[in-house]
């Protein structure tokens, strides 16, 4: 099977629903980002519940299963919507990996560089497939009703949104360089060596009038355009270069 974006993406569409509005838009451009560097991710947690946190706290202490958490239900960034869990995607579109190998360590970094925190880097209790964004609010903070301020959503999306630049295809870039090849043969054309008759005397004048520094003359390079020409005329006749 070859796995397309939009297959990935609707892969964790439902598990996206919930979040806080910026957090989502991280979480669609990790999703995109980490595709394009050929790796495919599947978001398997997003917003949960007061009741799912409580129920997936009593795993493996009043429940059957290993314990996954220390967080009972309201001291999880899950329920307020600004945390997820992913783990790879495997080729086939169906299995996933937990291996926290190269690939893992990639989608970490576009991860963090979206201003995501990873559970990783804990040094209790570490989360290896956790991102979160909190905007320095504690899960006391969020309980007690706290929101991130506009100020901290909009600095948020302007560094989620830096790497939405689409990067040239290599036909695209082909064409590019071409262009840009031609533009510089362009300017190469424009360039005289010699300056105009009318320009002549101006030329002239300047290539052998020593600088105000002492350092050589006005000009030293002849070289140049139509419009370089024409300046040096204009602030000759108006006396720009007349001794003072």
């Amino acid at each position: 099977m070859t796995l397309t974006l939009d297959y990935v993406r609707s892969k964790s569409a439902t598990r996206l629903s919930g979040l806080l509005p910026v957090v989502r838009a991280a979480a669609e451009r990790l999703i995109d980002r980490s595709f394009a560097r050929g790796i495919p991710i599947l978001i398997t947690q997003g917003l949960r519940t007061i009741a799912e946190q409580d129920a997936l706290y009593a795993q493996g202490r009043t429940a059957p299963g290993k314990i996954v958490t220390n967080a009972r239900g309201g001291y999880s960034n899950h329920n307020f919507g600004v945390a997820i869990d992913f783990v790879l995607l495997q080729p086939d579109g169906r299995n996933i990996s937990w291996d926290v190998n190269k690939d893992w360590m990639t989608v970490v970094e576009i991860a963090k560089e979206m201003g995501f925190s990873w559970g990783g880097d804990w040094t209790s209790f570490k989360d290896y497939p956790h991102f979160e964004m909190t905007f320095g609010l504690t899960t006391a903070q969020y309980r007690a009703g706290r929101r991130p301020t506009q100020a901290q959503i909009d600095q948020a999306m302007y560094i989620i949104t830096k790497g939405d630049e689409v990067p040239m295809t290599a036909e695209e870039k082909a064409v590019f360089d071409a262009l840009q090849k031609r533009v510089e043969t362009l300017e190469k054309r424009l360039l005289q060596t010699e300056p105009p008759t009318w320009a002549k005397a101006t030329v002239d004048k300047l290539t052998k009038m020593a600088s105000k520094s002492g350092n050589g003359f006005v000009l030293t390079d002849p070289t140049g355009d139509y419009s370089f020409y024409r300046a040096l005329v204009v602030l000759d006749r108006t006396g720009a270069f007349d001794p003072k």
